[in-house]
């Protein structure tokens, strides 16, 4: 029987820089250049920062899984297979997630402005960490973005009680005016697999709805919730499923028939994904569009609210939030967190947020 859920102890308070300085040296122990653990680094506290907590230095011990089972190539050969004037297939080598699409955002950015548009496929990587900072960084240089990733499956397909497809995620950002980007990250699951992963870390119940046991029943209990629910039902399923067909199969890196069938690799880590970047400039008038983003804000945030609806938020607002607090006030870590960090400290030699309070 699993334990019953308990109050959570204290979070511990840990500077983004101090953060970003255990990540990137927890990976250059464990054999990565520096300036690639600086670039993981940079994405995994920029989750952490975001309060995209399931995405953040949590995933530490993930990526050292990844790389103990020989799944995350700690120096990848990251080669450009093909190149047009619109689009980029990027070979990763089994690179961290985070070097693949930062290196796919850029050509995609550098492409759009040359072609008005500019696509990066990215073949064979593993976690793609959170999607909304490689959009977030084409919003930066003025342009919309959109990026998606495809993985394993472990989400149930609609209609089903077992793993069928992905929480395949989706990412789109577009510049703003005062108001800032406005930025969309969200999986196709009721909720990201990395909060299954959270909750049992943390032992804290989960709402109904969120997941099956691994016998296909519906459950609220941490320890037992194993296959996330797709969300909206046909909807997220199938959004999932083409995020698969588009990224995936179009690269020639299929992941979820070999999966299913039992491929003998059937079930090794890997990940495919896709970058657009569409350079404003080139269809009308930047300084308008960003203009409108804020007018039809203000529009949607005019409408009468809700019974207990204290504000309207748009995607992305509470994120920024995030970042402006805990930039300035630090990231909480949960106590469970922050114990596996600290087996992960002690692997490596390193000191453990020693500014923490």
């Amino acid at each position: 029987m699993s334990e019953p859920p308990r109050a959570a102890p204290p979070a511990v308070t840990v500077t983004a820089d101090a953060l970003r300085r255990f990540t990137r040296d927890v990976f250059v122990r464990a054999g990565m250049p520096e300036g690639d653990a600086a670039i993981v680094a940079d994405v995994l506290v920029w989750a952490d920062l975001r309060g995209i907590d399931t995405h953040g230095v949590s995933r530490i011990p993930m990526y050292l899984r990844l790389i103990d089972d020989g799944d995350l190539n700690l120096r990848p050969s990251i080669k450009i297979r093909t190149e047009t004037a619109a689009a980029v297939l990027v070979d990763a080598d089994r690179a961290a997630g985070p070097l693949a699409m930062t290196t796919a955002t850029s050509a995609a950015v550098r492409l759009a402005r040359d072609a008005g548009v500019g696509l990066g496929l990215v073949r064979a990587t593993t976690h793609t960490a959170a999607l909304g900072y490689y959009t977030l960084t084409a919003a930066h240089e003025g342009m919309a973005g959109l990026a998606l990733a495809a993985s394993g499956p472990f989400m149930a397909y609609h209609g089903t009680r077992a793993a069928g497809v992905s929480t395949n995620p989706v990412s789109i950002a577009v510049p703003g005016g005062a108001r800032g980007p406005v930025v969309l990250d969200m999986a196709t699951g009721v909720v990201a697999r990395g909060k299954l992963v959270q909750a049992r870390k943390t032992n804290q119940t989960i709402p109904a709805g969120w997941a099956l046991d691994r016998d296909g029943n519906p459950t609220t209990d941490p320890q037992a919730a194993l296959i996330p629910l797709p969300l909206g039902g046909p909807k997220g399923s199938g959004l999932s499923l083409l995020i698969e067909l588009i990224t995936s199969l179009l690269v020639s890196n299929p992941i979820i028939a070999g999966a299913l069938e039992g491929a003998a690799d059937g079930h090794r880590h890997r990940q495919n994904g896709l970058v657009l970047a569409i350079d404003l400039r080139r269809f009308g008038d930047p300084d308008l569009f960003r203009s409108e983003v804020d007018r039809v804000i203000a529009a949607l945030k005019a409408l009468p609210r809700a019974p207990g609806v204290v504000e309207v938020l748009m995607p992305g607002e509470r994120g920024a939030r995030a970042l402006a607090a805990r930039s300035r006030d630090g990231v909480p870590l949960p106590r469970a967190i922050v114990d596996e960090l600290g087996g992960v400290a002690a692997r490596f030699g390193l000191a453990l947020f020693p500014s923490a309070s």
